[in-house]
């Protein structure tokens, strides 16, 4: 049997060879690396290995101390311990204070074997008596610093220590190959939005809309809820870009495209870009009458923008058409059906003169499309 520590009660092992020793070694490095490999987020894979460093070894306390970016201060701790410990400071502190801080500084492991012989040692536990730190460098960006205190004088012998020399480089490479994974998956995010966004106006794009509608229906027919949808359509779109120029056509779509994301106010919905100088609104929970107040409010805004329209043979400004069309949603009913009538809402207000607001019901929707001018 091995020797237990009078703290831990954990108890070394029982080697009487030097081959013995580096199987006992190994077998620790093995299970760490495991414990590695294991954890869902950077936060979890430490403290497992913290964990079972103090289960497998005598050590008072075991932690993981990460550095920000810069180097110059900690800024997270992880640690697992039979004692209690108290940091030098509270969290980020300067890479000035500590035995801890010294690592850092240095980049070269600090063997204590009397805490009280250190005038850098900053006391955790009044009952610690050596320690020993080990820069965690991968590729020579250095992550923090692996720190492990017994209450055990002598306990950090050099065999000791050459293993938590190699329990260091593992860390490194958990801790790397923790940080690839969080920054493919912020990538990965942001891939995916940029795949639902518009890339001209940056609202929301049709796949997007559609995933957003298919949603929503979804919800209202479970709830019996009602759901709007207001096309909106630049008049005369097309003079405009052979009078201006397709710049000056861009930029009227992206005013056109802010004008739609202000209408909202509160309301929760969603702003697409439908397709050419089409926008949809997306309102979950809006009756008739609230659609068309939003639709109305909209409509007004354009046209107090005054952007200049110099092909319009009616106003000298942008004006818009909408089309608004609300549904009671109904898992019998595909929720194409609103985008018909909010599109034949659309061709009403096209043919009725332009520059107005059309609504009506799903069920009312004529099949013709409106012309786009």
């Amino acid at each position: 049997m091995g020797k237990a520590d009078e703290t831990t009660g954990a108890a070394l092992p029982a080697v009487a060879t030097r081959d013995g020793e580096a199987f006992a070694r190994a077998e620790i490095l093995a299970e760490v690396s495991g414990e590695a490999l294991q954890g869902d987020d950077l936060e979890a894979v430490l403290q497992a290995i913290v964990s079972c460093l103090h289960r497998r070894l005598p050590v008072a306390i075991a932690s993981i101390i990460l550095l920000d970016e810069g180097g110059t201060h900690f800024v997270q701790e992880v640690w697992a311990g039979s004692v209690d410990l108290d940091l030098p400071a509270g969290l980020p502190w300067p890479v000035e204070i500590g035995v801890a801080g010294r690592c850092a500084r240095s980049g070269v492991a600090q063997h204590v074997p009397d805490v009280a012989d250190d005038v850098d040692y900053v006391a955790g536990n009044g009952a610690v008596r050596c320690e020993y730190l080990v820069p965690i460098r991968h590729r020579g960006r250095l992550h923090g610093v692996l720190n492990l205190e017994s209450t055990r004088e002598g306990f950090f012998c050099s065999s000791t220590r050459a293993m938590f020399d190699a329990v260091a480089l593992q860390i490194a490479g958990a801790i790397h190959i923790a940080r690839i994974v969080r920054e493919l998956e912020c990538a990965n995010r942001a891939l995916r939005e940029l795949s639902m966004r518009d890339g001209l106006t940056g609202v929301a794009n049709r796949r997007s809309l559609d995933a957003r509608l298919a949603e929503a229906w979804a919800g209202a027919a479970a709830n019996g809820g009602a759901l709007a949808l207001l096309l909106v359509d630049v008049d005369r779109f097309k003079a405009l870009n052979d009078a201006c120029g397709h710049l000056r056509g861009d930029e009227c779509l992206r005013e056109l495209a802010g004008l739609c994301v202000a209408a909202l106010a509160a309301t929760p919905g969603l702003v697409a870009r439908y397709g050419g100088e089409e926008f949809a609104v997306l309102l979950p929970g809006a009756d008739l009458r609230a659609a068309r107040r939003c639709a109305e409010r909209l409509r007004r805004r354009v046209a107090a923008r005054a952007i200049p329209h110099p092909a319009s043979p009616v106003a000298a400004h942008v004006t818009v058409s909408i089309g608004v069309g609300v549904a009671f949603a109904d898992a019998a009913i595909h929720p194409e059906s609103l985008i018909a009538a909010a599109d034949a809402a659309l061709y009403a207000a096209k043919a009725a003169g332009r520059d107005r607001v059309v609504a009506q019901p799903v069920g009312s929707a004529r099949a013709r499309r409106p012309p786009r001018t």
